[in-house]
């Protein structure tokens, strides 16, 4: 049976681009989105294009509900999944003395409290085998407050803690824990800003040094990753 890597929020930007690096390896997929109509492409494309197996299900990260419902589901598939990737979640811009009320309580759930709750549905699996790679998709911001971040760069802070405490916890499990920080990429999160594309990082460069973490052997782990444009941060 092929190995199974899970990303969450996967239809599109960098989340897409894993699904794609690890397809074309040979991986079968599982992804989750709040639109069936782009699943169904997702679906359609990877499997034609790989001759691999993509498991999708429709599921708001943000609802903790939905993010349990969609864990259950692979539970009950009895998969073992080999890589999961908490990469769902979104960005607001803002500062935090006036941003609108919520936007912390909004962004918390889709930033933090999805990876945890999409953790803990799965991670029993992975500790029963001893074996298992969790990537969290962390930011610059979880390193570095800057103007215009609010509420946005203290849940990015809050989930790279949230890699360092799986971290300690799953060492003796033999599951590794990246945090993965990228800077500014070429998703729609960027759409209408005036720069050009070139000043931007490729999406399919974050999903390689994703690959290229989990392809090391089982003696070593990239605990962080910093991944900046080379002209620096936008």
């Amino acid at each position: 049976m092929r190995k199974l890597v899970v990303v969450t929020g996967g239809t599109k930007g960098i989340g897409r681009a894993i699904l794609e690096k690890f397809a074309s390896t040979g991986w079968d997929v599982a992804t989750c989105s709040r639109k069936q109509n782009e699943l169904d492409e997702l679906k359609a494309d990877l499997e034609e294009k790989y001759g691999i197996t993509a498991l999708v299900k429709v599921a708001d990260m943000a609802v903790k509900a939905e993010v349990q419902a969609f864990t259950e589901y692979l539970v009950q598939l009895r998969r073992q999944v080999d890589v999961l990737v908490n990469n769902a979640g979104y960005f607001i811009p803002g500062q935090v003395t006036d941003e609108p009320e919520g936007t912390l309580e909004s962004m918390m759930n889709s930033n933090v409290f999805s990876a945890y709750y999409a953790t803990r549905g799965l991670i029993e699996g992975m500790k029963k085998n001893k074996s298992g790679h969790i990537f969290n998709m962390c930011s610059i911001a979880s390193i570095k407050a800057y103007p215009n971040g609010g509420s946005y760069a203290i849940t990015k802070f809050a989930l790279l803690g949230f890699s360092k405490v799986l971290r300690e916890e799953l060492k003796e499990s033999n599951i590794r824990v990246t945090a993965i920080m990228p800077g500014a990429t070429l998703t729609a999160s960027w759409e209408g800003v005036d720069l050009p594309e070139e000043r931007f990082m490729k999406a399919e460069d974050v999903a390689d040094a994703v690959y290229g973490a989990y392809s090391l052997s089982g003696r070593s782990v990239v605990e962080e990753m910093i991944i900046r444009p080379q002209l620096g941060d936008i």
